[in-house]
């Protein structure tokens, strides 16, 4: 059960239209007395490590400062991780390399997170996210949050709403109402943000930015994305209950979503496919492929969305998990000098279709982007690897100066930011990462409602215009969770 403590204070104005839309306010953001007492009582390191890192800039210390290679010129961060099993493990290490402090783990599987709670003995212990941030929260300076995707935003904004810096595992929340509280609330409380797309830091992400941004290409109308995933079922029922293991809390892992019975095909890996934890595989890999179209074409929220296959041959399958294979179709409208782009993605059995003027012997990548460019074909893998000229006049490309500031790494951007209390230099801040979660929720719900689905998106009012899919815009959690609490 979420603490409930003091009464609720909205402080998102969106959610007025929420209530007139008859989404389920459950979810409503409170602002909890008792996490701001919690808070308070950090002012004081906080306000160290501002000035420390003012003073060490000012003497241009941090400059030549590697944070993973002994003791670093300001106070370590204290960072707590809430999952330590599975995925977390790349982050703590992450966290671990930057040269910060592990101080506290929780998990709710004792056997998952078992090398993690064995490799840093030192750290606080805990099952309850909920326990740790309040028993920890004075000491603690940011939260990592690696639990599956129906968990980011629940225990993320109980983070943030104590004043701590958040790292959040890609993609950023299971539904679109979260993602805008998130934001919101990060802006409010001044945080530092970034989530777990790692690819956005990569130097191929910078070469696709400086590649596209500097006309080389051409001018681009057409983006092909995809992903060879699933490799968990999708179209399936859920399966036949199973005894919990000892060392699991699954009413934990659970969280806020709807009771129901355990299976270890479900936990710990095969979430993802099932529509109360995961967002499918548009969601998990998305994050690592539309993010850079999104990125250099700059192309903000899109206006129109339409599902031209999600394939499922199980009868009910569409109230249980996502569908094997999806083609979905955005458009963004033209901005500044650029026009209008469509963008289609596929996943599962469906591949990006082989572009007029592409060599003989190039392939369209399995997890990766094609972009038509007027003057050139470009393709990356996910995460922005490996940018190339895939036409038959590739020859005639020449790459431009390298203009972009290069990333010291995903992690320590996160750690520079907190440091210098700018939240920008983290590039995949909130800022970043929000709008690119709802573009790939969109399609998710457009996923679920089926093929033939059409619809737009209207992103002051939060609506489609489709009764069904407004309907899974917002969320829903069970009796005693409450975002925010």
């Amino acid at each position: 059960m979420a603490l409930q403590v003091g009464k609720p204070s909205l402080f998102l104005c969106f959610l007025i239209d929420w209530r007139s839309k008859g989404f389920d306010l459950s979810g409503e953001i409170r602002v909890i007395s008792a996490m701001t007492q919690l808070k308070n009582s950090r002012y004081s390191r906080r306000k160290f490590l501002g000035t420390s890192a003012a003073a060490a800039a000012s003497l241009n210390i941090l400059a030549d400062t590697s944070y993973g290679q002994g003791e670093s010129a300001v106070e370590k961060l204290n960072i707590a991780f809430i999952g330590a099993g599975g995925r977390a493990n790349s982050n703590i290490g992450g966290c671990d390399k930057a040269g910060e402090v592990i101080y506290a783990l929780c998990d709710v599987d004792k056997e998952r997170s078992a090398g993690s709670r064995n490799k840093y003995p030192k750290a606080k212990q805990y099952t309850d996210w909920r326990a740790m941030l309040e028993k920890e929260g004075d000491k603690i300076d940011a939260v990592a949050v690696s639990t599956p995707d129906h968990l980011h935003a629940i225990s993320a904004l109980a983070a943030i709403n104590m004043g701590k810096h958040v790292y959040v595992e890609k993609p950023l929340t299971l539904t679109i109402s979260e993602a805008r509280a998130l934001h919101e609330a990060a802006g409010k409380m001044g945080v530092c943000t970034q989530m777990g797309n790692t690819g956005h830091a990569a130097e191929g992400a910078r070469l696709t930015n400086e590649w596209i941004q500097s006309g080389s290409i051409g001018s681009v109308e057409q983006v092909y994305c995809r992903t060879n995933r699933p490799v968990w079922p999708q179209d399936v029922l859920r399966p036949a209950e199973e005894k919990v293991p000892d060392s699991l809390d699954w009413d934990l892992w659970l969280g806020p979503a709807a009771s129901k019975p355990y299976s270890k095909q479900i936990v710990p890996f095969k979430w993802r496919g099932y529509i109360d934890y995961g967002t499918g595989a548009l969601g998990d890999m998305g994050a690592h492929i539309i993010d850079h179209p999104m990125w250099a074409l700059d192309l903000g929220l899109p206006t129109h969305i339409s599902v031209e296959k999600a394939d499922r041959k199980t009868e009910g399958s569409e109230l249980v998990s996502h569908p094997s294979s999806c083609i979905i179709n955005y458009v963004f409208p033209a901005k500044g000098d650029r026009g209008e782009v469509k963008l289609q993605w596929l996943d599962g059995k469906y591949k990006i279709p082989k572009p007029e003027g592409m060599k003989s012997d190039q392939s369209t990548p399995d997890n990766g982007c094609v972009y038509v460019g007027s003057k050139h074909l470009m393709q990356h893998r996910s995460h922005g690897g490996a940018p190339s000229i895939v036409d038959n006049k590739a020859s005639d490309f020449k790459a431009p100066e390298k203009t972009m500031e290069r990333s010291p790494g995903h992690y320590k951007e996160w750690m520079n930011a907190i440091r210098a209390g700018d939240y920008t230099l983290a590039k995949s801040n909130f800022d970043v990462a929000v709008p690119l979660t709802e573009t790939l929720l969109l399609g998710t719900i457009g996923s679920l409602l089926g093929p033939g689905t059409s619809f737009t998106w209207d992103a002051e009012s939060m609506s489609t215009g489709n009764d069904a899919a407004d309907k899974l815009v917002g969320h829903n959690y069970r009796e005693g969770w409450v975002l925010g609490a």
